[in-house]
C-alpha cells in the first residue's frame, strides 16, 4: 500500500507540471479555455510528451505502473475533447500534427467520427493512416507482383512503393474504411464495403464500368468442421491489376498464393490469377464433395444396420441434414463460378489460351453437377430410411400397448363383475378372503391364457412370412 501511495504522489506531482515548451510551431497563444476547444488537444499532447519524458527519466519503483497511469489519464481527456469536436476541427488538428501524433489522435476517435474525417482528409493524412495497417504482422491489405515468374508479396510502406512495384494482385481481407479510401485514392477506384457484398441483387454481380473496371461478385466455399458457408468475394479488374475484397480469409486464396510462389510461371497476369482462383474454387468444391461422400458412407453403414434406436436415428438425421446443407452450398458455389467464368468469356476479356482454360473450368464444373445430384438422391434415401426406422420403433411400441390392452380386456370385465353386489351373494357362506383369493387366481390364469394365445397367433404369422 505504501508503494502504491508513493506512486500516486509521483503521478499527481507529474500531472501538475503543465509548462508548455515550443512544439514545432504548432502551439498558438489563445485565451480560449473551454474544455472542448481544439487548442486543448494540443495542450494535452504537449503535457503528455513532457510528463512522459519526465516519467521515463525518473528512477522509481513501479516505473511502468506510473507511466501507464499517466498515459491513460491523458488519453481519456483526449477522447472526451475529440468526441465533442466537429469534423472540420479534427481535420485541422491532424493537418498540423506530425505523423506519430496523427496516429495517436486517430486511435482516440470513435467510429462515428472516423468516416467523416476520412472523407474530408487530404491525401497526406490518408497515407499516414493507411501505413498504420501495414505495420502489423497480419495485414488487411496484401499486394503481390511477379518476380522471375513467381508471385511474391510486396512490402508496402507508402503509396509510391505500391505503384513502383507494379502489382498484379492486391488482396484486401476485412479492410477498414481508411484502407479502402487510401487505396481508392491511389488507383482512382472505389472499393465496396465487404460487409455489404451479400446485399447486391443477382443481376448486379457482374458488370463493367465506363472507365473499364470489371466487377465480379462471386461465392467461395468455406468448409469447416463446425460450420460451412459461402463467403462473397468482390473482384475488380482495372489497369491489369486484380483487386479482391472479402470479409475473411479463405483456403482457396492461401492455396493459390502458395502455388504461385512455388511454381515457376504459374501465372502471367491479373486475368490468369482470376481464372486460377475460380479453378481452385471448383477444385475445393470437388474436395468438399469427397468429404460428403465419406460422411454419407459412414451414415449409410449405420442406417443399413439391423437395429437402430430413436436416439441414434435422431443423431443420424442431424448428420444427414448437415451434409445436405453442405451439398447445397457446393452446388450454389459451382453454379456461381460457372456464371462468373461465362461472363468473362462472353465479355471478350480473355486471350485465346485463357478462353481454352475457361472452357476446361466449365467442363470440370459440369462434372460436379452429376455428383451433387447423385448425393441429393442418396441423402433423400438415407433420410427416408432413418425415418422408416423411427416409424418401425413406434409401431413396436404401439404393438406392445395393444397386447397389454387385449390381455387386460377380459380381466376388466371380470373385475367389473367381481365388484358388483351379486358376487357377494354368489359367495355367500364362503369367507371373503378365500373367495377373493380364488377370484384373483382366476384373473391371473385368464390373463396368462390370453397372452399365450396372442403369442401363438403371432408365431404362426411369423412362420408363414418366413416360408
Amino acid at each position: 500500500m505504501c508503494c502504491l501511495s508513493f506512486n500516486r504522489q509521483v503521478f499527481f506531482h507529474l500531472l501538475s507540471l503543465s509548462a508548455k515548451p515550443d512544439y514545432s510551431d504548432m502551439q498558438k497563444d489563445s485565451a480560449d479555455k473551454h474544455t472542448n476547444s481544439p487548442h486543448n488537444v494540443l495542450d494535452i499532447l504537449l503535457k503528455h510528451k513532457l510528463i512522459a519524458d519526465l516519467v521515463h527519466k525518473q528512477d522509481m519503483p513501479h516505473h511502468d505502473l506510473v507511466e501507464t497511469l499517466v498515459h491513460k489519464e491523458h488519453m481519456v481527456q483526449l477522447q472526451q475533447i475529440l468526441n465533442n469536436l466537429t469534423t472540420a476541427e479534427i481535420t485541422d488538428i491532424l493537418e498540423n500534427l506530425p505523423p506519430d501524433d496523427q496516429l495517436l489522435i486517430w486511435e482516440q476517435l470513435d467510429d462515428v467520427h472516423k468516416q467523416p474525417v476520412l472523407r474530408d482528409a487530404p491525401t497526406s493524412i490518408l497515407q499516414t493512416l493507411g501505413r498504420q495497417a501495414y505495420k502489423v504482422e497480419k495485414s488487411r491489405v496484401k499486394a503481390f507482383a511477379l518476380q522471375e515468374g513467381r508471385l511474391l508479396e510486396i512490402s508496402i510502406t507508402s503509396s509510391q512503393d505500391l505503384i513502383e512495384a507494379k502489382p498484379i494482385w492486391i488482396d484486401l481481407v476485412a479492410p477498414k474504411f481508411e484502407d479502402r479510401k487510401w487505396l481508392g485514392d491511389i488507383f482512382g477506384i472505389e472499393f465496396p464495403d465487404p460487409d455489404k457484398l451479400s446485399d447486391l441483387e443477382s443481376s448486379a454481380r457482374f458488370y463493367v464500368e465506363e472507365n473499364g473496371e470489371i466487377h465480379l461478385h462471386s461465392d467461395f466455399l468455406l468448409d469447416k468442421d463446425d460450420v460451412s458457408r459461402n463467403v462473397v468475394v468482390a473482384f475488380i479488374l482495372y489497369q491489369d491489376i486484380l483487386f479482391s475484397i472479402r470479409k475473411e480469409e479463405l483456403p482457396v486464396f492461401r492455396l493459390q498464393r502458395l502455388r504461385a510462389l512455388t511454381q515457376h510461371n504459374y501465372v502471367s497476369g491479373s486475368r490468369d490469377m482470376l481464372l486460377d482462383l475460380y479453378a481452385a474454387n471448383a477444385e475445393y468444391s470437388a474436395g468438399a464433395l469427397e468429404d460428403v461422400y465419406l460422411a454419407l458412407e459412414v451414415v449409410g453403414n449405420h442406417v443399413l444396420s439391423k437395429q437402430m434406436s430413436d436416439e441414434e436415428a435422431a443423431s443420424i438425421l442431424n448428420d444427414i441434414a448437415q451434409e445436405e446443407d453442405l451439398n447445397g452450398r457446393i452446388r450454389r458455389n459451382v453454379m456461381d463460378t460457372r456464371r462468373a467464368v461465362s461472363f468473362l468469356m462472353r465479355s471478350k476479356f480473355l486471350a485465346k489460351d485463357q478462353l481454352e482454360y475457361s472452357q476446361q473450368i466449365l467442363r470440370d464444373i459440369e462434372s460436379l453437377d452429376g455428383h451433387t445430384a447423385f448425393l441429393f438422391d442418396k441423402i433423400n434415401f438415407l433420410m427416408d430410411a432413418s425415418v422408416g426406422f423411427i416409424n418401425i420403433n413406434q409401431n413396436k411400441v404401439i404393438k406392445r400397448l395393444t397386447v397389454v390392452s387385449v390381455v387386460f380386456m377380459p380381466l376388466n370385465i371380470l373385475a367389473g363383475i367381481g365388484g358388483m353386489s351379486e358376487f357377494s351373494m354368489m359367495t355367500q357362506g364362503i369367507p371373503w378372503p378365500l373367495s377373493y383369493s380364488i377370484f384373483t387366481i382366476g384373473l391371473v390364469v385368464i390373463g396368462w391364457l390370453t397372452y399365450a394365445i396372442l403369442r401363438l397367433l403371432e408365431n404362426r404369422e411369423h412362420g408363414k412370412s418366413l416360408k
